[in-house]
Formats: C-alpha cells, structure tokens, sequence
C-alpha cells in the first residue's frame, strides 16, 4: 500500500527517467483510431460497447497476453508497463486512450494522464459514477484485482455511500484459460462475493473489465445490479472525441487492429468466443 500512494502522489516518478513519454509523431485527426488496452480478453468488454456506441470508429486492441495478469504486479511495474503501451500507441497515432484495464486505472492512470499529447479515459470515475446513480441504499460492492482493491481508488471516487471491497485474485487467470462456466469457477465466486452479500449492498462494482465475463454466474450468485464501467467509460470517451470534433466521417464500419505481446492463437480463439465474432489476424509485437 505504501509503494502505491508513493508512486501516485509523487511529481516526478523514476519510471519516467527510464521510459520517456512519446510525443504523438502523427497529428491526430477524424480518421486515427482509438486505442484500448488490458492485459488479456478482459478489456474486449470494453471493446464491445466502443464497437456498440462508435461503430464507426477504427480502433486498436492491444492485449499484454505476456504479462497477463497485472494484478499481483508491482505498482512500479504497472507504471512501467502502462508507459511501453501508451509509447506504442503514441507511435500509431491514435487520437485517445481508453485504459480498458482496472488495475492500470487504479494505479498508472493518474500518473500517465497528462504525460500524453491524446486524452486517456480510464474505468474508476465513470465506473463510480454510474454505480452512484442506480444504487437506492448507497451501499455498493466493489470487486476487482488485489492491487486495485489496495488503492481503494473506487471507494475514494464513491463519496457518500458504504462500501464493501472484496479482491477476486483468481477471476482473471480462470478467465484466461476459458474456464469462464466452470464448477471450479462457481464455487471460487460464492467464497469471493460471501462479504458482499453479508453487506447487504444493492449494487456491485465490476473493478476489472475481466469481469463481465462472468457476470452471468455473479448473477445467479447475488442478485443486485451489476455495474460494468464500460458502459459509462466509453460514453465518456465519445463526449470527448465529441467535443474536440474528432468523431471518424467515414460512415463505413470501422475497422480493429489487435495486437498481443503473447500467443496470437489462443488470443484468436479465446477473443472470438468471447467477444461473440471472430478475431484474425492478429500481429505479435514486442514492447
């Protein structure tokens, strides 16, 4: 806990020293495509609702399958690895960041915000304020990866309500290897959601965007209402683009470049079914 409020409220962080933020070579204009990240399938939840809300949109995916999950990582080293990516997509000239991750939005995104030439959105802000608006008790559940949960970056963003923290360490690797309607799964879920119960909330935060995949099974566990920051998070991001008049004119569908740090395949056929269409030709690059 130290180390993370250590990096989030110190001005110059040695991170930056090592890795230097890269200035956008490209001018962004209506047609550069908006970047999303996560350390694996998680953020193609996020993925989903730009493709549902943007349809026009171009857009690149990039999944740190390498280093998946980031949620026992150092918060040094999510900092480090959220600057490689966003140098990445500095490189391809995007026009705005969605940080389609929750660890990396509970513990880089304060620190990378303004160190890029494009906006980035992360998931906790929009997440909070939708959780806010629906809950009726104004006890709210929050589930999400140890190093999120640590930062209490979602309690800190909901002012006001009672809320019931609970980290969910194996979701992300069951969910990466496709164990997603498992026994195993069910059973790992009750034991991790017995707190939020016993709390009584009505409404419960899904901290990582990993978890959405699971939310059938979270609902036949509790019944409250399930808040997936995408949703929000994205509507955010197309206020932005809107007010900057950087909406794509092509009126076609808009197209998506994946990259992984990891396996193409098993992103290929793990991504498709998840994301519910089928996901080729994705490239491997290396951070």
């Amino acid at each position: 806990m130290a180390e993370i409020e250590k990096i989030q409220k110190s001005n110059i962080d040695p991170v930056f020293e090592q890795i230097i933020p890269k200035k956008n070579p490209k001018r962004a204009n209506r047609n550069s495509p908006i970047g999303l990240f996560d350390s694996g399938v998680g953020g193609l939840t996020v993925l989903a609702e730009v493709l549902k809300q943007l349809p026009h949109e171009n857009a690149i995916y990039l999944a740190d399958t390498a280093r998946v999950p980031y949620g026992g990582r150092s918060p040094a080293e999510i900092l480090k690895i959220n600057c490689e990516i966003l140098n990445f997509f500095a490189g391809e000239g995007v026009k705005l960041v969605i940080m389609a991750c929750g660890t990396s939005s509970a513990i880089a995104y304060q620190k990378v915000k303004d160190q890029y030439d494009f906006p980035i959105v992360s998931m906790i802000e929009p997440g909070a304020r939708a959780a806010l608006s629906v809950s009726k008790n104004k006890k709210i559940g929050v589930i999400a990866t140890q190093n999120t949960i640590s930062t209490h970056a979602f309690k800190k963003a909901l002012p006001g309500a009672e809320v019931t923290e609970e980290a969910c360490p194996l979701f992300v690797p069951l969910i990466e290897g496709g164990f997603i309607e498992a026994e195993e799964t069910r059973k790992v879920a009750e034991e991790y959601l017995a707190p939020i119960k016993a709390a009584e909330v009505d409404t419960l935060i899904l901290g990582c965007t990993h978890y959405p995949h699971l939310a059938g099974i979270l609902r036949d566990i509790i019944k409250v209402e399930l808040i997936d920051p995408a949703i929000e998070a994205v509507a955010e991001a197309k206020s932005i683009l809107a007010s900057c008049s950087l909406f794509n004119g092509d009126l076609t569908e808009g197209r998506v470049a994946y990259y992984v740090t990891g396996s193409p395949a098993q992103f290929e056929v793990l991504g498709s079914k998840l994301l519910g269409k089928n996901i080729l030709g994705v490239k491997k690059i290396d951070l």
